[in-house]
């Protein structure tokens, strides 16, 4: 038996490596870059408990835990995501578009530059609303 095949056969029915292992991983690697910089006992104590735990869920054989643990992870990454997708695409198009919200369902919507004042209309709650335009 060679060793790849004893680590396939331990890592059966083991939860293995997702994206919250990946964030954990990146999240210890930090630590230990800013902790090489500072020497806090502290930041190393931490950062050995954010390992340690990284390499817990990936030994742990309960899999529903590891599964719910790694979806509420996802739905917190996702709004983070999304909120930083958000303020890239304002920047970028900062002048040529308005990012207005739906008074109706909080939509944001994002609607051309044009002067003067003019109506819009939410595509998912089809409100109609009164915009003012500036150049």
């Amino acid at each position: 038996m060679n060793f790849r095949y004893r680590i396939i056969q331990y890592m059966s029915g083991r939860y293995g490596v997702d994206k919250l292992f990946y964030a954990l991983s990146i999240l210890y690697f930090i630590m230990v870059g800013i902790n090489s910089f500072l020497h806090v006992w502290v930041l190393y104590v931490f950062s050995l408990a954010v390992l340690a735990v990284a390499i817990f869920r990936v030994l742990s054989r309960n899999l529903y835990k590891r599964q719910r643990e790694g979806q509420a992870f996802e739905r917190l990454w996702n709004k983070i995501r999304s909120k930083y997708r958000l303020l890239v695409l304002r920047l970028r198009d900062r002048k040529t578009h308005y990012f207005r919200k739906c008074p109706s369902c909080r939509a944001m919507l994002r609607l051309p530059k044009k002067k003067g004042k003019h109506t819009a209309v939410c595509p998912r709650c089809r409100h109609e609303f009164p915009i003012r335009g500036l150049l």
